[in-house]
């Protein structure tokens, strides 16, 4: 019969590691004995050390642009005629200073088309708007431009001691040139696929003629495609007038416009601008009939 027996080993010494209690099968196989085990030795396996890649933080390019001084910048005549300040003012963004008739500093501002901003000044502000100051930023940002405006604002008041008249929050005529919500363009048709009941032609003649003034422009009246009907649109919005716009170059609610108007009109280029129902012409009428003070009657009659 096989025999059952308890047994412990020999004290350990002190420095013998504490052992795990476990059950064994001792060379007697008919003995079965509860005894603890020597703990085996910690087995460590491979491991490979690799240092960690510490690289140098990369630095962002950061370019300040800095402007001229407004005090070493040329002064530049605004042409009396409209029409050719185009050519002597670039359409690049930058800080323009505007100054009166007697060298007095008026305004300082920024501008994504320079030669845009003058004009609109020309139209609405003549009288103070007999010459400019400007400087081009190259690759312009937000942040390059308000530096730019900044500079020039405290280096006119280190020397003056004030804001110039028309960035000063205070001042009325200045603060009344600021962009107003403008109108939508007029669009004839729902789109192009859309079939038309009444005939292109007719839907110009009802245009015209239930509304006082409509201008037939290439882009928008908040953004014109080209020269001549942007002079259009500051011309219109200097005087006030309610018009009603079309954009010649939107072919998908305005699809055949072009070629429809040129026959209706009789009229080859655009934009093309009419009152009370009756073709006035295209930008060098207008202008030169603004120019001449004609074009306030013509508006209101």
């Amino acid at each position: 019969m096989a025999t059952i027996s308890f047994s412990s080993p020999a004290a350990a010494s002190p420095r013998s590691s504490i052992s795990s209690p476990s059950v064994c099968f001792s060379h007697n196989a008919s003995t079965l004995s509860f005894h603890s085990l020597p703990k085996s030795s910690p087995i460590f396996t491979s491991v490979t050390l690799r240092p960690i890649n510490r690289t140098k933080p990369r630095l962002l390019n950061v370019s300040v642009f800095v402007a001229n001084k407004l005090s070493e910048t040329d002064s530049v005549s605004v042409p009396s005629e409209q029409g050719a300040i185009d050519a002597v003012f670039p359409k690049a963004s930058g800080v323009y200073a505007v100054y009166d008739s007697n060298g007095d500093l008026q305004f300082i501002g920024i501008s994504r088309n320079l030669a845009a901003s003058v004009l609109s000044h020309k139209i609405s502000l003549p009288d103070l708007c007999s010459s400019v100051k400007f400087d081009v930023v190259d690759d312009p940002d937000k942040t390059a431009l308000t530096q730019s405006w900044r500079s020039w604002i405290e280096e006119h008041i280190a020397v003056t001691g004030k804001v110039p008249p028309g960035n000063d929050s205070g001042n009325t005529t200045w603060i009344h040139q600021q962009p107003k919500k403008k109108k939508t363009d007029l669009r004839l048709t729902p789109g192009r696929r859309v079939q038309l009941t009444v005939p292109l032609e007719d839907l110009i003649d009802r245009l015209v003629k239930e509304n006082k003034v409509v201008a037939f422009i290439k882009g928008s009246r908040n953004a014109p495609l080209c020269g001549f009907s942007q002079r259009v649109v500051a011309i219109l919005e200097s005087q006030g007038v309610d018009y009603e716009s079309i954009d010649v170059l939107d072919e998908e609610h305005n699809n055949g416009l072009r070629e429809t108007l040129k026959r209706y009109s009789n009229w080859p280029t655009f934009p093309q601008v009419f009152v009370n129902g009756e073709l006035v012409g295209g930008c060098d009428i207008l202008m030169s009939m603004y120019e001449k003070g004609e074009i306030a009657s013509l508006l209101k009659s």
